[in-house]
């Protein structure tokens, strides 16, 4: 008898973890995750995103879609 009371307890304790969790420490994580909330910072990774994405298009317009170049039996990838 003493089963169905202890089940319906862990019933309700896993819907409590599943559906109301949302007490996640943000600032917290952004310090574990080591992110800067500094909007005066210059993020150079978007820049040298830029300068390899500028350089690499020639290359692209050189060779031409990845349909061209396959070559092989049909079918096979």
């Amino acid at each position: 008898m003493g089963r169905g009371r202890a089940k319906a307890k862990q019933v309700k304790v896993a819907r409590q973890l599943k559906y109301n969790s949302g007490g996640t420490d943000l600032e917290r994580l952004r310090d574990e995750l080591g992110v800067r909330d500094d909007p005066n910072h210059n993020d150079d990774a978007d820049d040298s995103y830029d300068e390899l994405a500028d350089r690499y298009a020639d290359y692209a317009d050189d060779f031409g879609s990845d349909e061209d170049r396959d070559e092989g039996p049909p079918g096979r990838r």
